[in-house]
């Protein structure tokens, strides 16, 4: 395939594509139109085969997509045809929820380590995996070819565990610290910010609530009632 710069609002759908492709394989859908898969997805047919023929296109006129040739193409893209290692830094509340949860292995993203730095978690089995002291993780990196790691510390002490990581061989960092980190080009970040996720949740509330407010003001008033 032809490598082209594919933009970041396509990459951002492509999960989603993924995942309803996903839930119609268990359905026992075999092929789908892009208007059909549109009214599932809430995103137009034309943005759907824009998307997909960023990647060559997948579908067959009059006849749409064939479900798990697409689910398995897609699959290829996000790199989800092979397997990831992984580590957590942070084996508070959050990196130990990241551990315990099971999807990512079927994905393909096996947790090798957790390394934290409180001397009270040190030692102790979150689902199989040994929390380490966070001065072995240099060496845990370079000695199991990790690529991956999940930051999950305080915003104060990321850029410098961030620089460690790179320093060790990362490639990849899921960012939930509150902070933009400074990295290589060879580097990528994929930064998770609960708390604005939680503020757009927010404002879509509230704009939805007084969007029915001057609806239902703007009845009553050519109603005449109060």
């Amino acid at each position: 395939m032809e490598q082209r710069e594919i933009s970041k609002a396509v990459i951002t759908r492509l999960p989603r594509y993924y995942r309803y492709l996903g839930e119609l394989l268990e359905q026992g859908v075999e092929r789908i139109s892009s208007n059909e898969l549109s009214i599932r997805m809430k995103v137009t047919a034309s943005q759907i085969r824009q998307d997909l023929n960023n990647f060559g296109g997948f579908g067959q006129q009059g006849y749409g997509y064939n479900v798990k040739y697409l689910y398995s193409e897609i699959a290829k893209i996000l790199g989800l045809d092979r397997q990831h290692s992984i580590i957590i830094v942070g084996a508070g509340n959050l990196g130990q929820a990241i551990a315990n949860y099971a999807n990512f292995e079927k994905r393909g993203f096996i947790i090798k380590g957790m390394f934290d730095v409180n001397p009270r978690l040190v030692g102790l089995v979150v689902r199989g995996i040994e929390i380490r002291s966070i001065e072995e993780m240099e060496e845990f990196i370079k000695k199991n070819h990790v690529q991956m790691a999940a930051l999950t510390i305080p915003k104060t002490k990321a850029p410098e565990v961030a620089d460690c990581l790179v320093k060790a061989g990362i490639k990849a960092i899921w960012n939930f610290a509150h902070t933009d980190l400074v990295v290589p080009e060879d580097v990528v970040v994929e930064n998770v910010h609960l708390s604005e996720s939680l503020m757009r949740l927010s404002y879509r509330m509230c704009s939805m609530q007084d969007k029915e407010k001057e609806e239902q003001a703007h009845i009553e008033k050519k109603t005449g009632k109060k």
